[in-house]
């Protein structure tokens, strides 16, 4: 790991002492919480619906497992295993999650264990390998190639697991799902950089296109698909024999669209964002939440003048990929920064913008009093500042007095506190509210 110590910050700014900080008031959103209460029973379930049995029986089968964050991800991982040795088959997991993780062996095994997938925990073995195969190549005039990971690609059989959602910098049918794990995500740091070259304006027609080929060349048995409710509930698990995943993605995506939290208002000064990380969003923060990606497609879907962002998640593993969409952060936060890894994931995407030292204090005092302070036009008696955990987290939150005054009336959102002062540490930086 490689971090950085960066010096204190004292400088001068003009005005700064008429800042005034608002009172807050804790607001609750209110979301559909449909959602599974038996996850292990219902894929089970699922899993009886096909005769799968006759397909992996008696083969090394591959589990794919991403680095996205889902809940009981272990459990869904452990019940998967223990039903392929029931039918007979040999299982063990494979990490696929492109370059994250550093885009090493060890980064991988470190994800997979903060989501307390182990061999101890799944009862199989982790095989966990940067070895690709190049498995074809694509028809979009580049000859782009398309690979595997080599150890799912002599395998017998592979399923395929992930959370399906919105993406954070392309939209199309398929986003993040089951198809980019078969396009991306099993190609590890080679094959993910290879399709990243053609650029995210593109992956609404490649991602399908590299999945198709990847269906067709390799033996994937099924593939299980995971939606999440704005509570971080599994609202969806669905298993797709292979000939269905492709419709099954896309209908799922369609399933996490409407599920998906988003602020049930607009137009802020300031939003702070507790932590980022790799385990919310690809991001760090979810552009379609706060309205700041890397592509133009988010520039409509929330509208904040000044993005604070405090620090990192721990399952995040350092990886600050996203922390350069904010407009201002604490040295605090830059210190927690891992930036070989950030920039590993970073320069794979080509997205390395992303990487970008935002304006940083040495306090969260300091740092929201400049945030306000560098907002246009602003009354400071009505200014409207949001506070959230992260963007998974948009179910109880804070907002300033100002706003919650105007949100008193907006369908789906309940005041729960009068207002209070904000509250700071010794050293100047916010208490949690939760």
């Amino acid at each position: 790991m490689k971090t950085m110590s960066f010096p204190s910050m004292s400088i001068p700014i003009q005005g700064i002492d008429e800042v005034r900080l608002p009172r807050m008031v804790r607001v609750r959103q209110t979301f559909s919480r449909s959602h599974i209460d038996d996850v292990a029973a219902h894929l089970r379930k699922e899993l009886a619906r096909e005769d799968y049995a006759s397909l992996v029986r008696g083969g090394r089968i591959a589990v794919a497992v991403g680095s996205r964050g889902i809940p009981n991800n272990a459990l869904i991982v452990r019940t998967l295993c223990d039903q392929l040795k029931e039918w007979g088959a040999r299982p063990f997991v494979v990490p696929a999650m492109g370059s994250h993780g550093g885009g090493t062996v060890e980064g991988n095994l470190e994800i997979l264990a903060g989501y307390g997938i182990t061999e101890e925990a799944v009862g199989v073995p982790i095989c966990a390998s940067m070895e690709v195969v190049q498995i074809g190549e694509l028809d979009d005039g580049a000859a782009t190639p398309i690979y595997c990971d080599r150890l799912a690609a002599e395998a017998d059989g592979i399923v395929v697991y992930n959370k399906v959602k919105p993406h954070t910098d392309f939209k199309g049918p398929h986003e993040s799902g089951l198809l980019k794990m078969m396009a991306i995500g099993l190609a590890k740091h080679k094959g993910c950089s290879s399709l990243h070259q053609r650029g995210f304006d593109t992956f609404a027609e490649t991602i399908p296109q590299a999945a198709q080929l990847f269906l067709d060349r390799l033996p994937v048995v099924f593939g299980v698909g995971v939606v999440q409710n704005a509570y971080d509930q599994i609202a969806e698990l669905r298993v797709y024999p292979r000939e269905k995943i492709v419709e099954g993605d896309a209908e799922l995506l369609r399933i996490a669209r409407e599920r998906f939290p988003r602020f049930k208002f607009d137009d802020v000064d300031v939003l702070v964002i507790d932590r980022i990380g790799k385990d919310v969003s690809g991001e760090g923060a979810d552009p379609n939440v706060t309205g700041r990606g890397f592509m133009p497609y988010f520039k409509d879907d929330f509208h904040a003048r000044r993005l604070f962002v405090r620090g990192l998640t721990e399952l995040s593993h350092h990886n600050a990929c996203g922390l350069g969409l904010a407009d201002i952060t604490t040295r605090r936060c830059l210190d927690q920064v891992d930036w070989e890894s950030t920039w590993v994931n970073l320069t794979t995407n080509l997205m390395i913008d992303g990487g970008k030292i935002p304006f940083y204090q040495d306090s969260d005092y300091d740092a929201l009093r400049v945030a306000l302070r560098t907002c246009p036009r602003i009354d400071y008696a009505r200014a409207r500042v949001v506070r959230i955990h992260d963007t998974l987290s948009l179910n109880e939150f804070e907002v300033s007095e100002a706003l919650a005054d105007d949100l008193s009336h907006v369908d789906g959102i309940e005041i729960l506190t009068e207002p209070y002062e904000l509250r700071f540490d010794a050293e100047g930086n916010l208490r949690d509210f939760a």
